[in-house]
């Protein structure tokens, strides 16, 4: 199960021109919007790729509103995150085993950060609605391929009541808040 002082955050791409590709642009937006608040009010690191920002846009509004100032954001060229100079360094000095995962393309850049994230070492776990490819087949494929690896495919209030452990929490009502509106 996640634990809030292992886990950190990682989105991959979701970036103006990409998430119009998409399927389902408005909801992986709102779902990674309420998965990066969550982590945020429960001060857990998130680190925000961004593939060719010059070409492809930025991370959206929306989520940038909702990860606040405290994310951390890597521009990449690589599919891989991990194959970014100085990637790596930067996740190992976080100091967390558990890394939730989500973004665009499923079946490329999520994809194949998560097998070079696995190779290293790291628990991970794909948020299914925070993952989004062009087409349905690539994003099943994608999961698919992930799952076969030995990632955990979970979902956004999942990985939320994991986090808080129980109702008793000092953020318990503050993070379901955000899954009720």
């Amino acid at each position: 199960m996640l634990k809030p002082d292992e886990s950190l955050l990682l989105i991959i791409d979701i970036q103006e021109k990409l998430v119009r590709a998409c399927a389902h642009p408005e909801s992986i937006v709102k779902k990674a919007s309420i998965l990066g608040e969550a982590a945020r009010i429960l001060s857990i690191p998130v680190v925000v790729t961004e593939q060719y920002p010059q070409g492809l846009g930025e991370t959206v509004e929306p989520l940038k509103a909702a990860l606040g100032n405290g994310a951390h954001y890597v521009e990449k060229t690589s599919f891989s995150a991990l194959r970014e100079e100085g990637f790596k360094e930067k996740l190992a000095s976080f100091g967390k085993k558990q890394i939730i995962l989500g973004g665009i393309e499923t079946h490329i850049c999520v994809y194949q950060t998560c097998a070079e994230l696995l190779e290293e070492g790291y628990e991970v776990y794909v948020v299914k609605e925070v993952t989004s490819s062009r087409k349905e087949y690539d994003y099943n494929t994608g999961l698919e391929l992930m799952k076969s690896d030995g990632a955990k495919l979970t979902c956004v209030e999942a990985v939320l009541f994991e986090w808080l452990g129980g109702s008793k929490h000092p953020s318990f009502k503050e993070v379901q808040k955000l899954i009720k509106g």
